[in-house]
């Protein structure tokens, strides 16, 4: 059988064409640093970017090798060009030349590039690296960076300042940054839970129940807000409402350890102190937070108010230990050494001394008031709380006391009381009184008389078109004579009896010849208003002029003024304040 003969088919050779693009020489370039091939890795990515010059990636992975060579300054020019010419948007290219400008010990422009990428970075990829090398150059510059905000935590920096601010007691400052950051982030549900804690330090209880209610409609089972509404069912009297809630809250058991205290704190707030306390003592007993002075006060608060009056003793002495000889410590102490039976004591939750407490070491020593408050934010708390909410007598204390603080939150504090139409028109021009003697002297918008008014800076009022450089020196002299002597209160009452004596008998004003008798007759009808002992021999003693004089004045100034009728509607004000002084 013949064979066939058959061609025999040679296998076609496989040839792989390179392809010769931006890619092909990227990768070069990357093998070539894997093995520390600089030069290499040098020429190839200058070849990628010859192929894709529109693409920003290329640039900076050239700029990265030049960097890693030590041409610093070509590598910066080369950044420079991406953000100037192909791509504005590549906020990395900052951090890269903050790096090459170190490099070269120009702190001040890597500072600026620096702080550049931190402000525009929305991704936050070097944000790490960023702040410690911020950190070496603060050091290095010796100052702190001029930074304003880090884009990539937007909302986070100024969150942290706010927080330092309520630490700081400027509530007033912190309102106005968490209002802003709720405004622009909305679902930063930690903001608007401190709003509401702004709110409520300086008692806009509507504003902070508000606040509450955002976030619980966008998280219903966030633990802050739940504690707050609590809170707040409690002082509304809601007491179903406050039952439902406190039930889920008894059996609500936080991990963390902030939402541990938080829970603590609202459960003594409402009076459940047993629960309060097995919280406190699982803080106290923990690793994280077993040095902290206030876990320790508010356990022992919480042992006090279930009468376990032994754990408070030596919960009190922790504290004391800790803050070596607290006088809040050494306060309570002495309270359960003066207690006479076995009864619970009935204390709150602040880590500071009770308000009454406050006031009376303040008086003694009112020297001592702006660094005290300054320092303790619980305190400027009060104070605030207490000129929104206390009673009358509270309320003047609170006057008095501003007096001595003056600074803005105190002004602004001020400034919103006397608009407000539902406080008492005594304490409103009491409250312009410490306004300008801490330096206000712009007009101010009033709720007076039913009606909106402008107070300019004057002493005297439209019953009076001029005032004479005599009337104001017979109000200067008294005041001379009577500000070591007498309270903020009574020299406010100086000034406005003398002016509405004034505005009284205009024009028909007495010839004043002899000042000193007028101001003598001023400060003894003071002190008869404010029940203080005096004399007309005392007090014409003290003013250089005859007993005859100060009581032909002080009958012409009753007479103008029906000062019985002015006595019966202040005292009752007044005497409260004036009895616990003595007391």
């Amino acid at each position: 059988m013949e064979k066939k003969k058959r061609v025999s088919v040679k296998p076609e050779p496989k040839i792989i064409p390179i392809s010769m693009d931006a890619t092909f020489f990227f990768e070069r370039a990357v093998q070539s640093l894997d093995r520390f091939h600089y030069d290499k890795a040098l020429k190839y990515f200058r070849r990628a970017v010859e192929y894709e010059y529109d693409n920003p990636v290329n640039h900076c992975n050239l700029a990265g090798v030049l960097s890693e060579l030590g041409k610093y300054e070509e590598s910066n020019d080369i950044l420079k060009d991406v953000l100037d010419r192909i791509d504005p948007s590549m906020t990395e290219c900052y951090f890269y030349m903050a790096n090459n400008y170190a490099n070269m010990d120009q702190y001040e422009q890597a500072e600026g590039a620096l702080v550049h990428y931190l402000e525009n970075d929305t991704n936050g990829h070097y944000l790490e690296e960023a702040e410690e090398m911020l950190d070496f150059l603060s050091y290095e510059l010796e100052r702190p960076a001029k930074l304003k905000t880090i884009k990539s935590r937007e909302g986070l920096y100024e969150h942290d300042q706010a927080r330092l601010l309520l630490e700081e007691g400027k509530f007033a400052e912190a309102v106005r940054v968490l209002e802003e950051l709720v405004e622009e982030h909305g679902d930063f549900l930690a903001a608007r839970n401190n709003l509401a804690l702004a709110y409520y330090y300086t008692g806009h209880f509507q504003k902070s129940l508000d606040a509450i209610l955002e976030v619980l409609n966008i998280d219903p089972g966030n633990l802050h807000a739940l504690c707050n509404m609590a809170i707040f069912y409690q002082h509304l009297g809601r007491k179903e409402e406050l039952a439902e809630l406190m039930g889920t809250l008894r059996k609500t058991y936080p991990f963390q350890q902030e939402h541990v205290f938080k829970l603590a704190t609202t459960m003594g707030i409402l009076g459940d102190h047993e629960k309060a306390y097995q919280l406190f003592r699982r803080i106290s007993r923990s690793n994280d937070s077993g040095l902290d002075p206030c876990v320790y006060h508010y356990a022992a608060v919480a042992a006090c108010n279930i009468g376990r009056f032994q754990e408070a003793r030596v919960l009190w002495n922790q504290v004391d230990k800790l803050e070596n000889g607290s006088e809040i410590a050494r306060f309570y102490l002495e309270q359960l050494n003066r207690r006479s039976d076995d009864r619970p004591l009935s204390l709150s939750y602040h880590y500071n001394l009770p308000f009454e407490e406050q006031f009376r070491q303040l008086e003694q020593s009112p020297e001592s008031i702006p660094d005290q408050i300054a320092k303790d934010p619980l305190v400027r708390s009060s104070f605030f709380w207490a000129l929104r909410h206390g009673d009358v007598e509270t309320k003047l204390q609170v006057l008095q006391t501003f007096v001595y603080i003056g600074d803005n939150e105190v002004k602004e504090a001020l400034v919103e009381f006397i608009g407000d139409p539902k406080e008492d028109d005594y304490l409103k021009k009491v409250a312009i009184f410490v306004l300008r003697t801490i330096g206000v002297e712009e007009p101010l918008k009033a709720h007076l008389d039913g009606t909106v008014k402008t107070v300019e800076n004057s002493v005297h009022t439209t019953d009076l078109p001029k005032w004479e450089p005599k009337w104001q020196t017979v109000m200067e002299t008294a005041h001379r004579h009577m500000h070591q002597r007498y309270d903020m209160i009574q020299q406010h009452d100086l000034q406005t009896l003398w002016v509405e004596y004034l505005s009284r008998v205009y024009p028909s004003v007495p010839r004043i010849t002899k000042v000193e008798g007028w101001s003598a007759a001023l400060e003894y009808l003071v002190a008869k208003m404010h029940r203080r002992s005096i004399s007309y021999h005392e007090v014409a003693s003290r003013y250089h002029t005859t007993v005859s004089t100060v009581s032909k004045n002080v009958k012409l100034i009753d007479e103008a003024c029906g000062l019985k009728e002015k006595m019966d509607a202040i005292l009752p004000k007044l005497w409260n304040v004036e009895k616990k002084g003595r007391d």
